[in-house]
């Protein structure tokens, strides 16, 4: 396939129904229960939602939306200390648009920029850094965030920073890292998960193999997929393959683009730059050991959080908010209390609500997949 309208051609999308429903046939599940199926990143949900997919399956499949939206398992405290960077006079501080509006405990890094603090909105840690050789009389910021996909462009522009020896560019490093947050999703003892479509954009970057004690000690199958609803549908199709036939591996529907050993140059530049942190806080998910990466020693000087003091102080997030609970696949968005009443996109309560990425903001954009839509209208 060359084109994107092949990955979203009507009658392919009927062939792989007809086939999920096939096998869903065969399978008999424990209870009587569906089999649940986490897809770990946030732009698989939002595909899912915005073509009506979950709707169309089988009863015997419940799809379950996972934490794998960086931007949306942001505690509160380290937003308000984004806002504490953010509101010092000599700091330009940089960051993506969808950071911009999740709330702090007092506020979000937009409301601290209608109040007079220098935070701008950039595509790239390259963005940062030239605003830093164009600004040498302030200290730039960049919020560094994201899973491992967004790491080696941060690393890269670290080590882009030292060759060219500027001095007031850092970051305030919140990269996070996935198979730590799978393995706690699976050891949580509310939660029952079957199998897992792998997050495509991760797996580009660390490959295959990461995932392989999913299958092989806790028995679950997974399959790394694109994004396009025929990647999405072919997946789900190699899952309930794999329960069909008693197996658990790790498969790569997405291997146009996935290489199965990951790319060594960007996992290069990633470890030459990070390590990971003892653990980290994870909103909803707690504490989670070894999640989260921090500057190693040699590229101190680049590290906001030993160059500015900070509050540092950890946030409860309101009691009216369940992000935790929806990060976790305990419940959907639907069923938190405040959806689409006291938190909607345009007034968020919740990280969730935010993110271009969140469970709550597929939801709300897309109507939660209804399942009366037929296969062609989703696949049109």
């Amino acid at each position: 396939m060359k084109y994107v309208d092949e990955f979203r051609d009507p009658e392919k999308a009927k062939a792989l129904f007809r086939e999920i429903e096939a096998l869903a046939a065969r399978i008999e599940t424990r209870d009587g229960k569906p089999l649940q199926v986490m897809e770990v990143c946030g732009g698989h949900t939002h595909s899912i939602f915005r073509y009506g997919l979950e709707g169309m399956l089988p009863n015997k499949i419940e799809l379950v939306h996972g934490p794998g939206c960086p931007v949306c398992v942001l505690p509160m405290g380290r937003v308000d200390d984004c806002v504490a960077l953010a509101e010092r006079p000599e700091v330009i501080f940089t960051t993506f648009g969808d950071a911009m509006r999740v709330p702090g405990s007092k506020k979000s890094l937009l409301q601290a920029k209608a109040e007079g603090a220098d935070v701008r909105m950039v595509y790239s840690p390259l963005d940062a850094l030239a605003l830093a050789r164009d600004n040498p009389d302030r200290e730039v910021v960049f919020f560094a965030l994201g899973f491992e996909t967004t790491m080696p462009s941060t690393a890269l522009t670290v080590l882009q920073a030292e060759a060219e020896g500027i001095e007031n560019f850092s970051l305030f490093c919140n990269h996070i890292t996935i198979i730590p947050t799978i393995k706690a999703i699976l050891d949580s003892p509310d939660l029952r998960i079957d199998g897992f479509l792998g997050p495509g954009h991760v797996s580009m970057v660390i490959g295959n193999q990461p995932y392989d004690f999913i299958a092989r000690h806790y028995r679950r199958p997974v399959v790394i997929a694109g994004f396009e609803p025929l990647d999405i549908l072919h997946a789900l199709w190699m899952l309930m393959k794999q329960f069909a036939e008693g197996r658990c591996a790790v498969e790569n529907q997405y291997d146009r683009i996935v290489p199965g050993e990951g790319n060594r140059q960007a996992l290069e530049a990633v470890a030459s730059v990070f390590e990971l942190r003892e653990f980290f806080e994870w909103r909803g998910l707690g504490s989670i050991d070894h999640s989260g990466m921090r500057i190693r020693d040699a590229y101190a000087r680049f590290d906001a959080e030993r160059r500015f003091p900070l509050p540092q102080v950890k946030i409860a997030d309101p009691k009216s908010c369940q992000c935790g609970e929806v990060l976790k696949g305990v419940i959907k968005p639907w069923q938190c209390k405040v959806f689409g009443k006291a938190c909607t996109p345009e007034t968020p309560m919740g990280a969730l609500m935010v993110s271009s990425e969140g469970a709550c903001a597929a939801y709300y954009q897309y109507g939660g997949g209804a399942r009366e839509r037929a296969p062609v209208e989703a696949a049109e």
